[in-house]
């Protein structure tokens, strides 16, 4: 497999299995606005969050190569669920054979460095997919960043489909904001701290705010991801050195582009035009 000369500039990738990473995306261009960008959503195949780790792997592993073949010297997996099923493997196994001198960063150990200084109590709750839940991705990274730490996941399974259809400004969605949101308070009342661990969930911020008491933080990933990707370029010049700088962005989906691009302007709040590809 051919993958673009390493001296070439190429743009930032962005990768998630469906519409989410576009919150992320949207804060690393606010933060990064000259910095050019690829955004690949897997729709076609999503959602990634009921499926299982080999499959999450295989697929999230397909999009990080066709990205790399697009020349893309580093790659943000803008989704919990592929960072927490599929990232460690693709590092760890995967980057040094394909070319070790390109990086793939997730969104969850960002995310987890910012607790130290929002919580004092100590005790963090984690709102996710079935999948990213059930991973203990956030369990084993807060243990290892903060031993004393106690983390409370839990699963928002309608969530996600609430957003996609355009329901999360409605009222129906309160129904089931207020119901989670009573249930994580309920496994452990100390909770002072809790991450939206899924790309989707900051389309529902204001009413999680509502039933959620004020004295809790409310982490959203996007502002965090963009902040951390901007420092990680400040201590890695030569990375920063291979990344494009015509302040474009491209829109790839596995999907049906006209359906992407209509479904994409409810996360960006303007319009975008996509193309269809085949990983």
């Amino acid at each position: 497999m051919a993958y673009m000369n390493s001296r070439q500039k190429g743009p930032i990738g962005i990768f998630d299995s469906g519409y989410g990473g576009l919150t992320i995306l949207d804060e690393i261009r606010k933060t990064l606005p000259m910095h050019d960008y690829i955004y690949l959503g897997d729709n076609a195949r999503a959602p990634y969050g009921t499926r299982s780790f080999d499959i999450v792997y295989r697929f999230t592993l397909e999009a990080v190569q066709y990205l790399f073949e697009q020349g893309c010297p580093l790659i943000i997996l803008a989704c919990n669920t592929a960072s927490a099923k599929a990232l460690r493997t693709i590092q760890q196994h995967d980057l040094p054979a394909i070319d070790p001198t390109r990086r793939v960063l997730g969104v969850i150990r960002p995310t987890v460095e910012q607790l130290g200084t929002h919580t004092r109590s100590g005790h963090i709750g984690v709102f996710g997919t079935p999948g990213t839940i059930q991973s203990e991705s956030y369990d084993m990274e807060i243990a290892k960043l903060y031993p004393g730490f106690r983390t409370v996941g839990h699963a928002c399974p309608m969530w996600v489909p609430l957003i996609e259809n355009g329901e999360s400004s409605n009222d129906g969605a309160d129904y089931f904001v207020k119901q989670e949101s009573n249930r994580i308070l309920a496994k452990d009342p100390q909770i002072d701290t809790i991450i939206l661990g899924c790309t989707h969930y900051p389309l529902l911020y204001n009413k999680i705010r509502k039933y959620i008491p004020a004295h809790i933080s409310l982490l959203k990933q996007g502002e965090i991801v963009a902040s951390s990707l901007a420092d990680y370029l400040r201590r890695h010049p030569a990375m920063e050195a291979r990344i494009s700088h015509n302040a474009t962005t491209t829109y790839l989906t596995t999907e049906n582009a006209s359906k992407f691009s209509t479904m994409a302007s409810l996360f960006l709040n303007h319009e975008i035009e996509a193309t269809t590809v085949e990983l």
